[in-house]
């Protein structure tokens, strides 16, 4: 897929939540087996009942996670911290060398939390 080509998915659009199109990163974690795996991925739009993210690697369908992401915005100073826990309800190959499309849908809306930074000493 180049560029220019709009992404297609084979997947109806069924939209329950606006979405606004966020691209920072998110912190991706999920059991697997004894261990938690955590995987770095890049926001592509978001609501408040979920996050579509590009990754790397891809998690299966149906696989619990939890997901943090840090948004800093041009108007404000500081940070908010987007928090949220899921499930993956759709993975999709993006093409040779350019990851996966994860679909996460949020048990709950997705809350805000205002970061702490320790003062400077």
């Amino acid at each position: 897929m180049s560029q220019t080509e709009p992404f297609t998915s084979p997947y109806p659009r069924e939209r329950k939540h606006r979405r606004f199109d966020l691209q920072f990163p998110v912190c991706l974690s999920f059991p697997t087996g004894a261990e938690v795996r955590e995987l770095e991925a890049i926001s592509q739009n978001v609501s408040i009942g979920g996050v579509l993210l590009q990754a790397g690697y891809q998690v299966p369908p149906q696989t619990r996670v939890s997901l943090r992401m840090d948004v800093i915005s041009p108007w404000s100073n500081r940070a908010v911290r987007l928090v949220g826990k899921g499930k993956v309800v759709r993975v999709e190959a993006l093409g040779p060398g350019a990851g996966y499309a994860i679909a996460v849908e949020c048990q709950r809306p997705i809350t805000e939390i205002e970061s702490r930074l320790p003062a400077a000493s």
